[in-house]
């Protein structure tokens, strides 16, 4: 995952140290806002298996990625390599699962702060991105600096979840989706300017990762606002009770 390098002794640079850190910076974030939602009483464990199941895969991965990230800067990288390949198999499971969780959520009435057309469009199409990205990653995985790059972009976009729980949602509507899509990306932007003070130049991965969640998000909105995306929001809403909020005809 995170890293490949060509020798052990290279995984103990500056480099690898910083997706080490970065790594425990975006897991603490969905930690951090996962556990303020139980701690305030939004959320409980008292839920469907479902539920538990997402929770245990999507953590699961966080725990992967910076597993793999310490066994790089450890000079550990043949496991990291075999390892690595576990995501074949994870990320597809999450986009399945995070797909699902989405349409469940919208069906309950999903976050109030939310456009329920652009939560219900925007889930799944940023899921694929990510996935997307990991399987770019991999493809491109004896590319150290691709490699541990795009999987950090890939990373950042699972944080949203996180900083949406952190930040004061309920404050900035209507714009509240973009609020964290924007959160999201100060992440990649903190590795650019890094590589920038590090290297002397910006890895072109932190623009392919940046300009790509920007061109899906547009792209999502531009799905969910349309005429098919309302009718598609309130076929998957229809006779639940998620079908009681009101959908505006376009975007505020």
């Amino acid at each position: 995952m995170a890293t490949i390098v060509q020798a052990p002794h290279r995984a103990r640079t500056g480099d690898a140290r910083f997706f080490v850190v970065m790594a425990f910076v975006m897991g603490a974030i969905d930690v951090a806002g996962f556990s303020l939602n139980l701690a305030a009483g939004r959320s409980s464990f008292a839920v469907p298996p479902i539920f538990h199941v997402h929770a245990f895969v999507f953590f699961g991965w966080i725990a992967l990625y910076i597993t793999q990230n310490l066994l790089v800067d450890g000079g550990s990288v043949v496991l990291h390599r075999r390892l690595g390949w576990v995501a074949l198999l994870w990320v597809p499971l999450m986009v399945a699962l995070g797909t699902l969780m989405t349409v469940l959520s919208v069906q309950h009435g999903a976050p109030f702060f939310f456009d329920v057309r652009q939560f219900l469009i925007s889930n799944p199409l940023q899921l694929l991105l990510f996935a997307g990205l990991v399987g770019a990653a991999l493809v491109l995985r004896r590319q150290t600096h691709w490699h541990r790059r795009l999987m950090f972009c890939g990373m950042a976009i699972l944080t949203g979840p996180g900083l949406g729980r952190l930040l004061p949602m309920p404050l900035l509507m209507p714009y509240a989706w973009w609020a964290t899509v924007i959160a999201v990306l100060v992440l990649p932007t903190i590795g650019a300017i890094a590589d920038q003070r590090r290297l002397g130049r910006v890895h072109p991965a932190w623009l392919w990762g940046i300009g790509m969640t920007l061109a899906v998000q547009l792209t999502a909105d531009a799905i969910a606002f349309s005429p098919l995306g309302t009718a598609f929001t309130r076929s998957i809403t229809a006779g639940t009770a998620g079908g009681h909020r009101p959908i505006t005809p376009a975007f505020p």
